[in-house]
C-alpha cells in the first residue's frame, strides 16, 4: 500500500504565497510521474502542474509563470510552490503520483487533498 499525504495549505491573501509539499510512503520502488490537481467548489478537477521522474514539467496555463513544481525523489516527495495567488486558485489540491511497488506495474495515487483559500 502507497499512502501520499499533502500539506502546506492555508489561507492566503491574494498576491501572496503558499508551498504545499506531498511526501509518499509505503511499498515504492519508483515514482513515475507525480503532479498535483486541483478542485474547486462545483468544478471538476483539473490538473494544475506534473513533473516526471527526470524532472520534466508542464504546466496548466493560468499558472505559467507564478506556479512551479519541483520534486526530491531520494525523499519520494513533491512540491508546488505557488506565487501570486489570485482568488480563482481557491480550491483543493491534490497529489498524485504513477507509483511502481514492484519493477514491472504502476498504480496511481491520490492524497486526500489540502486546502487553499485564497481572499481577495
Amino acid at each position: 500500500q502507497v499512502h501520499l499525504v499533502e500539506s502546506g495549505g492555508g489561507l492566503v491573501h491574494a498576491g501572496g504565497s503558499l508551498r504545499l509539499s506531498c511526501a509518499a510512503s509505503g511499498d515504492i520502488f519508483k515514482i513515475n510521474d507525480m503532479a498535483w490537481y486541483r478542485q474547486a467548489r462545483g468544478k471538476q478537477r483539473e490538473l494544475v502542474a506534473a513533473v516526471t521522474s527526470g524532472g520534466m514539467t508542464r504546466y496548466e496555463d493560468s499558472v505559467k509563470g507564478r506556479f512551479t513544481i519541483s520534486r526530491d525523489n531520494a525523499k519520494n516527495a513533491v512540491y508546488l510552490q505557488m506565487m501570486r495567488l489570485k482568488a480563482e486558485g481557491t480550491a483543493v489540491y491534490y497529489c498524485h503520483g504513477g507509483v511502481q511497488p514492484g519493477p514491472k506495474y504502476e498504480y496511481e495515487y491520490w492524497g486526500r487533498g489540502t486546502q487553499v483559500t485564497v481572499s481577495s
